[in-house]
């Protein structure tokens, strides 16, 4: 797509933001039930796109991709008139018979940038919150996922028209030309080192921001834990769509003496979900591919710079460049400053490392920042609190991962590097939307009260509203 047609898909997105930003309840609430109905239609399209591009088992699609943004759809389309309701709010005393509210309003026209690794949900479930909070948007998907790139934009010319919703399909230079427009909000999902440089570019416009990042998020598992239930829950949530997952466990930290029971259990449950041998997990039908070469050749790259470091395969491994392939792996004896620790791993490699005191994993976990998600295996809840409160996350999970993404009441979201900003189900809402602060006045107005020049009554009343104040 050419400079000049995207400006002039801008210009229309401009033109109807006012429109769309009347819009009530009933209307958008349509808008969401057309979205809905697109997404379904197009069902045998997103399993054949994602197919086609990294080879996604249709198991993971239907649960990470389809119903993800389904749910989150019939999630705002039961709320959303309670959502856009003014938030009454309590009113100081001094100003007896005012009243004060919030109410919300669309942001604009935004702009959604999304990433390759989950390219529909990713795309989509943002542009839930954009269109319930009644803003015009323009989604960018990611080049490097064409087929569902193409999708995307077929959902979305069916559900809306192209001055509410629009999709720009393009390579890095169509992003750079996106960045270059006055959008009132981005949302992006991708790197810390992009999301940075997307934040730099939005501050040209005092475009708003929500980023949403990645990072070594960990799981620990504390000497109570049930070490069979954290070795399942770790392979599933580690390995499912080939470790491309933002809040997937990046690594594992156990205690020293349960290491290697511990081990021994997730190379077991990484046999039983993708078989035996070495060329059959390889191979596997519910293994996803990396995305692509360069993402085979990274990962290689980091195996074999720790195990020169002195980490150890224990499983996996393998990989092949077309198709773009990598084995489950394992790697122990795995120290915090090897290559494998110094950058998101987003591939299906799951490094164990090992402590003696569990303020070692503090310590490490603070050292690398603050991350997405940490996952937290244990049954003594003083255990659990103490590292809730000592390791600052986006969020958290307890003897479990990735679940919490499936709970529309909970706010989705990093913090630092990790992210900026939260959403999913009224926090996506909230993401899109201003919140505008209303106070109207009531019959008496204390400001008359406090016209020079001042007369006694003034001081008297300064003087009560010092008692009120002292009183709170």
């Amino acid at each position: 797509m050419n400079l000049m047609q995207i400006h002039g898909q801008f210009a229309a997105l401009q033109a109807q933001r006012g429109r769309i930003a009347a819009s009530r309840a009933p209307e958008r609430i349509g808008y969401l039930q057309q979205f809905k109905r697109a997404i379904e239609q197009a069902r045998p399209d997103i399993h054949a796109a994602l197919q086609a591009d990294f080879a996604k088992p249709a198991a993971e699609i239907e649960a990470t991709e389809i119903q993800q943004v389904i749910e989150q759809i019939n999630f705002a389309i039961k709320r959303l008139e309670t959502w856009m309701q003014p938030k009454r709010v309590k009113t100081p005393t001094m100003l007896t018979g005012s009243k004060s509210w919030i109410q919300y309003e669309p942001r604009g026209v935004v702009l959604i940038l999304a990433p390759w690794n989950y390219p529909l949900s990713l795309a989509l479930m943002p542009l839930i919150g954009a269109v319930a909070a009644g803003n015009c948007a323009l989604v960018r998907p990611s080049e490097r996922t064409p087929h569902t790139a193409q999708v995307v934009a077929k959902i979305i010319a069916a559900a809306f028209k192209p001055e509410h919703v629009t999709t720009v399909v393009g390579d890095v230079d169509t992003a750079e030309a996106l960045l270059d427009l006055p959008f009132d909000h981005i949302f992006f999902t991708g790197s810390p080192r992009i999301g940075q440089y997307v934040m730099q570019r939005a501050a040209e416009h005092f475009s708003s921001v929500t980023l949403e990042l990645g990072g070594k998020s960990p799981a620990i598992i504390d000497r109570s834990a049930d070490l069979k239930r954290a070795a399942q829950a770790i392979v599933w949530g580690k390995f499912v769509n080939a470790g491309q997952t933002c809040v997937a466990p990046d690594h594992v930290w156990v205690q020293r003496e349960q290491a290697q029971a511990l081990t021994q259990l997730i190379i077991k449950q990484i046999e039983r979900n993708y078989g035996k041998g070495d060329y059959t997990r390889l191979q596997s039908p519910d293994l996803a591919n990396v995305i692509d070469a360069n993402a085979t050749a990274r990962l290689r790259g980091l195996v074999n710079n720790s195990v020169a470091q002195g980490a150890l395969v224990a499983l996996g491994g393998q990989s092949t460049d077309h198709p773009a392939r990598f084995a489950p792996t394992v790697l122990t004896n795995v120290k915090p400053g090897m290559a494998i620790m110094q950058e998101e791993i987003f591939g299906p490699i799951l490094p164990i490392l090992v402590y003696d005191q569990i303020d070692e994993v503090i310590m490490a976990t603070r050292a690398s920042g603050k991350p997405l998600t940490m996952a937290i295996f244990a049954e003594n809840q003083a255990i659990i609190n103490w590292l809730l409160r000592e390791i600052p996350a986006g969020s958290s999970m307890i003897n479990g991962v990735l679940l919490n993404l499936a709970n529309p009441h909970l706010p989705f979201g990093g913090v630092g590097q990790s992210g900026i900003g939260n959403y999913h189900g009224f926090y996506s809402f909230k993401t899109f939307s201003h919140e505008r602060a209303v106070f109207q006045l009531g019959g008496l107005n204390v400001v008359n009260l406090f016209q020079p020049p001042y007369r006694s009554v003034a001081k008297r009343l300064a003087a009560w509203s010092r008692r009120i104040m002292s009183k709170r």
